[in-house]
């Protein structure tokens, strides 16, 4: 997937990047396999803003993607790479023998034709879908599931991509993107290959409009706020922090506070942290 570049005939279009979208070869979506999105505009259940500067943005539907890939040993035909407005990734059409229908996510280098499928004995190729136990080490990966049949939950987005580094026992130690090193039971399914639209991280919005296209809306700074809003708010002119440390609009620290809770945290299963000490 390429990136196209504008002449600066504005200041958006001057430092804008967008992508071609040379690999997507359909338009419109499955209509069966969409469902509505409703704009939640930052706010849950009881209607209170839980994640602030969120609103507006373009209406879309929901693709609904098949992240289990439990339709084991039946083969798939890539029918179509097409757009997904709410993940980084392309996803593909996938037409199975028995007539269903899925999305998956795109992995790179899938093309339409191709022939994919899930199983403990299928081949290791592109786009393929195996339980950890079965796929050699040395194997980039993506999709991986974090308990088995539940679906994949890691590396996801675009260009991303993990690796087997290991097995042991009942776990296989696998590099996340990051850099971490974590063990995952070797009974969980992951996809084979990198996640495509790899050019994703080269895209530059250009102006601030395609972050409000996005439900994006200002983020409005602590200290350009008032007291009664903020800790970092008030004072003549630019007024430093005026406190330890920075503080969240709530008075509690913003940075440097560990935030899992230790019970609930699978800090036993993550052999090396992405920041290593």
């Amino acid at each position: 997937m390429g990136i196209r570049k504008y002449k600066p005939t504005s200041p958006g279009r001057r430092l804008m990047r967008v992508s071609t979208f040379e690999e997507v070869t359909k338009t419109r979506p499955e209509k069966t396999l969409t469902a509505p999105l409703k704009n939640k505009g930052g706010r849950n259940n009881t209607g209170r803003i839980t994640l602030r500067f969120r609103g507006g943005g373009t209406k879309r539907r929901y693709r609904i993607i098949d992240f289990k890939r439990n339709k084991d040993d039946i083969v798939a035909t890539v029918s179509s790479i097409e757009y997904d407005p709410n993940r980084s990734a392309n996803i593909a059409l996938l037409h199975y023998a028995d007539g269903e229908k899925r999305y998956i996510i795109a992995p790179r280098g899938l093309q339409v034709g191709d022939k994919v499928e899930s199983g403990s004995d299928v081949d290791i190729k592109v786009g393929n879908a195996l339980p950890l136990s079965a796929i050699p080490v040395g194997t980039v990966i993506h999709n991986i599931e974090l308990y088995p049949g539940k679906g994949g939950q890691l590396v996801r987005s675009a260009g991303s991509a993990a690796s087997l580094m290991a097995k042991e026992g009942k776990y296989a130690q696998i590099r996340m993107p990051s850099g971490e090193f974590r063990l995952i039971l070797l009974n969980c399914k992951a996809t084979i290959g990198q996640v495509g639209n790899i050019d994703n991280g080269l895209v530059r919005k250009g102006k601030a409009g395609k972050s409000r296209y996005a439900d994006r809306k200002p983020h409005v700074r602590g200290s350009a706020m008032n007291p009664v809003d903020h800790p970092h708010g008030g004072g003549e002119g630019r007024a430093p922090v005026g406190r330890p440390a920075p503080m969240t609009p709530w008075g509690k620290k913003s940075r440097g506070v560990k935030t899992r809770d230790p019970k609930k945290a699978s800090n036993q299963f993550i052999v090396r942290r992405r920041k290593t000490k």
